[in-house]
């Protein structure tokens, strides 16, 4: 079953402001928060660059806003606690905060898009706008008194829309689309002393509105280099000047533009004024603190003006890269300037009296992805965030403590404490060169080997994260051209594998008594044609040896050689296809629970298949978890003391989920929910089993979540036991059609295994032969080719044998059920994959692709499991109803010699998807469907 984070309807109750601000905060602190969801996400590492952070410092908590993946954050950092607010399903591409800093707002972009209103104090959602835009929001600003909110949609041409949150969560009060012309407005505001008044900007035009309960008007004024004959540069922010007419606006070319009222019947008629050049460095953040406006730039200083545009203190030792945010703290009311405190740490402004500078504590962001929060009193900075800014896909937990390494594209690796969330050490490699695509810690965990994109593999000290060996160089390998994908350790650390784009495994090897050159280049292998989904140590069968093996996309597993293998000559011990159509994803060692040695593969067909890991035969083939996407990454959670239960997990495109073993094709067993709605790209487990981490990949985050597993055994126990979750996988149920359709055939097999035209008495059996079974396969709809048919032949004759000594030879009904769910397509067959298959092999006509006969026989023939010419009559002869069902093709009643005239005379010279599903397969077309069904 599928847990949605998303918040939906009935969960929120519409609350005015004035109701909710009576929840007593000493109340929300005592309250014990309780999850019964199978994953609860509890820390998340990292910030979205690109969303501004908001200060919610008041009084004596220190605490600041942001967007990590589709989750708000608001971070304690005094206390270094999270309060997560979940309920986005997209990312989070905006938020606002009210001016107390009681209430948020978060908006997403994307399908199925919200706006959600939340309470700071207690971190509950009291309002939700359901698609408020058809894609969602690209700006979104809050009214002074935190009754309004403004929304811009984030597809143009734009919408702009004003929205009585308190009282309607369903409409806005009124809307405006703007002209595609403006760009992409980014940024809106209301005025502070007048909440009918909303200005925005785009990168080229400024936008001034005035509104009322049922309207919403706008005005662009024009504004070109030649108005004032200087360069004026792109709009970053707008704001509205306190107590005054004008408005404000910075560009990129260190200017401010002044708007004056216009005159006309439409408050919002305003043109430019003038252009004042404040400095030369583009200016990216403009807002107000008290009675100052407030400017931040690319060079990452921070600068106050008076209402004169003068210039009044400023701060530029901050080195924590350009500004996109300067928040301030908030305080009902600030101290007088005039009348310090007794504090004599304020600085003096720069006016000629040189008073003390006093105003309110802020927190700064960066494009850099660094959040700081500065103390006017003493003028002190301290860093609350230095995040990756760059793409991070590489995460490692520790063996047997609480640590995670996470490395990224910007050349940033760290080690976190992840129980304390403390940073234990962190080194930054140069980003032009090495930027970090994987992560390993070996078994003891004293080592970290690291795998960057340009190929290059570094073994460092786990604890210290310095390069292994004496001296630089004696543990970086240069042998790879193109990005590592996966580095992995054997279990005994004595060897390291890599693959890599160039579809190469490469392999080191330590030389534990040889301290100038603890580890030595080995070789490596080009086995595989396509890219390597995924590398894997293993341990050999009575033996302690390590097993490497490799998956691609060319279905090849490929077992190598370590043993045997020298400098410059990795050797292979096997090379085997393991999928006939379908395109592995991804593989792990299947947990111990069983007698064999399995290995467990998820293909891009939805299913689960064990391996034998010695002889590679498909032993079992399992419906796996339909969550939109494939699997993309599976491992095995750790054993638990209290349990004997195993469980796997994994990622999809963009969810984390659990599975129950033994894998059966149940599917109330699994669970998934959203992870990073932009794709996951990689997973991994603590060392205990009680938490998994999930890199965001471009979002630039890693999420951690807390592990239920009592969850999950009591959704699995609630879809029922033994047959009743399988029948719920038939169309109808237990009470529907094709079970009915099942058991007749079922039954009409048993007959057909006895002979159809006998006259001895029957025996009544609740069980059929084995080689009935692809009959009433494809009896039910589902056309299992001769492969497909050997391995649920081979499924079924071999279940028993290790525990028995015993082939199967016959099964039950209960037992064809699990077999027909867990081997059928999970989505079934549509037109579109027979439309797609002549489109790869014909060529485009005037009705589509189509496939002239010969060449079609000739692919029969010569392709895929071959068919003689006599095969292929037989079956078209029961296809195309002229034999008797299925006489010919069991009594063989044509030749070699006549059957290609019989097969060039039943079928048309030129094939298309449509006649052949109509006139061949017996299909109803799209016509007669529609005809049916209406």
């Amino acid at each position: 079953m599928e847990e949605d984070n998303g918040v939906r309807s009935g969960a929120h109750s519409r609350v005015s402001s004035a109701a909710a601000s009576q929840v007593d905060e000493e109340e929300v602190e005592d309250e014990v928060k309780t999850s019964t969801t199978s994953l609860n996400m509890c820390w998340a590492f990292g910030v979205n660059k690109h969303v501004p952070v908001h200060n919610l410092s008041s009084g004596g908590r220190k605490m600041a806003l942001f967007v990590c993946a589709h989750v708000g954050v608001m971070f304690d950092w005094e206390g270094n606690k999270q309060e997560l607010l979940q309920g986005h399903c997209n990312v989070i591409s905006c938020t606002c905060v009210s001016e107390d800093r009681r209430w948020i707002a978060t908006a997403d972009r994307g399908t199925e898009s919200m706006v959600i209103i939340w309470d700071s104090f207690t971190t509950i959602p009291v309002q939700t706008i359901f698609e408020a835009h058809p894609d969602g929001c690209a700006a979104i600003a809050m009214s002074p008194d935190a009754k309004y909110i403004a929304t811009i949609s984030f597809n143009l041409p734009q919408t702009v829309s004003v929205w009585d949150w308190t009282n309607n969560g369903e409409t806005p009060m009124c809307s405006a689309t703007l002209d595609g012309n403006f760009g992409k407005q980014t940024y809106i505001t209301f005025n502070p002393e007048d909440s009918s008044e909303l200005v925005s900007n785009s990168e080229s035009q400024v936008v001034f509105y005035s509104w009322n309960e049922n309207t919403l008007e706008y005005v662009a004024p024009p504004l070109t280099d030649k108005d004032f004959n200087r360069s004026v540069g792109q709009y970053s922010q707008s704001i509205f000047q306190l107590q005054s007419p004008r408005a404000l606006t910075a560009t990129s070319c260190g200017n401010i533009v002044v708007w004056e009222h216009a005159g006309g019947d439409l408050p919002c008629n305003r043109k430019a004024f003038k252009i004042v050049k404040l400095q030369e460095k583009a200016l990216t953040v403009l807002t107000t603190a008290d009675k100052y406006i407030v400017t931040g730039d690319v060079a990452g200083h921070v600068r106050f003006l008076d209402q004169q545009l003068r210039l009044t203190n400023w701060y530029k030792h901050f080195n924590a890269g350009p500004i996109n945010a300067v928040s301030m703290s908030y305080s009902p009311k600030i101290v007088d300037a005039q009348t310090p405190k007794d504090q004599t740490y304020y600085p003096a402004s720069s006016t000629l009296e040189g008073i003390p500078f006093v105003v309110n504590d802020f927190v700064i962001s960066t494009l850099t992805a660094n959040v700081a929060y500065f103390c006017t009193d003493g003028s002190k900075l301290q860093f609350i965030l230095k995040e990756h800014d760059s793409d991070t896909h590489a995460l490692a937990r520790h063996p047997s403590e609480p640590r995670l390494c996470v490395g990224g594209y910007s050349g940033l690796l760290q080690l976190w404490d992840y129980e304390k969330k403390e940073l234990l050490m962190s080194r930054v490699f140069d980003q032009r060169q090495l930027k970090i695509q994987c992560l390993t810690f070996n078994p003891s965990g004293d080592l970290l080997a690291i795998g960057f994109t340009n190929g290059s593999v570094r073994i460092l000290d786990g604890l210290t994260l310095k390069e292994e060996g004496c001296g630089d160089g004696l543990a970086v390998f240069s042998h790879c051209h193109d990005c590592i994908t996966n580095i992995k350790f054997s279990h005994d650390s004595s060897y390291l594998a890599t693959s890599d784009l160039d579809r190469c495994v490469t392999v080191f090897k330590a030389q534990k008594d040889d301290l100038d050159q603890p580890w030595v280049y080995i070789g490596k292998q080009r086995a595989h044609y396509k890219t390597i989904q995924d590398i894997s140590f293993g341990i050999a069968l009575d033996s302690n040896l390590p097993r490497l093996l490799s998956l691609g996309q060319d279905r090849v597993l490929v077992e190598y050689d370590l043993v045997n293998s020298s400098t410059d000559d990795l050797r292979l011990i096997s090379s085997e296809r393991i999928e006939q159509s379908a395109v592995p994803q991804c593989f792990t060692w299947y947990p111990p629970i069983v007698k064999e040695n399995f290995l467990v593969v998820a293909n891009d067909q939805f299913k689960l298949k064990l391996y034998n890991s010695t002889t590679k035969m498909c032993r079992r083939t399992l419906l796996g978890p339909t969550y939109g996407t494939p699997l993309r990454r599976l491992i095995a959670l750790p054993p638990c003391n209290d349990r004997t239960t195993r469980y796997l997990a994994y990622i999809t495109l963009d969810k984390v989920g659990l599975q129950c073993l033994p894998l059966d094709g149940n599917p109330h067993k699994t669970m998934a929910l959203i992870a990073h709605p932009e794709g996951v790209s990689n997973l991994v487990c603590s060392y205990d089993g009680k938490y998994l981490f999930t890199a965001g990949g471009e979002d630039c985050s890693v999420l951690m979540w807390e592990i239920n597993l009592d969850a999950l055994e009591a959704a699995a126990a609630l879809g029922g036991e033994g047959l009743v979750p399988f029948y719920g996988l038939l169309e109808g149920g237990r009470d529907g059609e094709l079970f009915a359709e099942l058991e007749d055939y079922f039954y009409y097999a048993q007959i057909r295994s006895q002979g159809v035209d006998t006259t001895e008495t029957r025996q009544v059996s609740t069980k059929v032969p084995l080689a009935q079974v692809p009959y009433i396969m494809r009896a039910l709809g589902f056309y299992p080719t001769e492969q497909e048919v050997d391995d649920m032949i081979n499924e079924l004759k071999f279940s028993n044998y290790v525990t028995t000594g015993k082939y199967v030879t016959e099964i039950d009904l209960g037992e064809f059920i699990k077999l027909y769910v867990n081997h059928r397509p999970a989505f079934g067959i549509s037109p579109f994959d027979l439309h797609e298959a002549f489109s790869k092999l014909g060529t485009p006509s005037d009705e589509g692709f189509a496939l002239d006969r010969d060449d079609l026989l000739s692919l029969l023939q010569n392709k895929g499991e071959h068919m003689t010419e006599a095969e292929m009559a037989e079956v078209m002869s029961t296809l195309l109803g002229i034999g008797e069902l299925g006489g010919s093709a069991e009594t063989g009643t044509y030749s070699a010699s006549d059957a290609g005239e019989f097969l060039r005379a039943h079928l048309p010279e030129n094939i298309t998807a449509d006649n052949f599903a109509a006139q061949v397969l017996g299909f109803q077309t799209e016509q007669e469907m529609t005809a049916s069904t209406s």
